[in-house]
């Protein structure tokens, strides 16, 4: 069983949100998780089929796999690093906020198990 990996670093999305799109996709084959994401009205669908572009361009490229034969192994959304922010609140006092960003896995199988 070989196996093909993108990753996908520091992307501005609450990894809450981008794990939403990431539970449409697990464990259907590539042809079938494009067009989910595609037609997905979720932001984080829209990024995720990026990484799931270059991991299939990964698979055909080092394994020499065809499209229509992989399917999806893995998709995991990490969190990544905070930026922290401050909002200006009445009597000079401020709240923070979290600027979370994410960590996007998928890794690729051939279709044969």
């Amino acid at each position: 069983m070989e196996l093909a990996k993108a990753i996908t670093k520091y992307v501005r999305i609450s990894p809450r949100k981008a794990r939403y799109a990431a539970d449409l996709i697990r464990g259907l084959s590539v042809e079938k998780a494009a067009i989910q994401l595609q037609y997905s009205a979720l932001r984080g669908g829209r990024l995720l089929k990026k990484t799931l572009d270059s991991a299939v361009a990964n698979a055909e490229t080092q394994m020499n796999a065809r499209r229509e034969s992989l399917k999806i192994h893995e998709v995991r959304v990490d969190p990544g690093p905070i930026l922290r922010r401050a909002k200006p609140r009445s009597k000079g006092s401020s709240v923070p906020v979290n600027k979370r960003t994410s960590h996007f896995t998928i890794v690729l199988t051939t279709g044969d198990n």
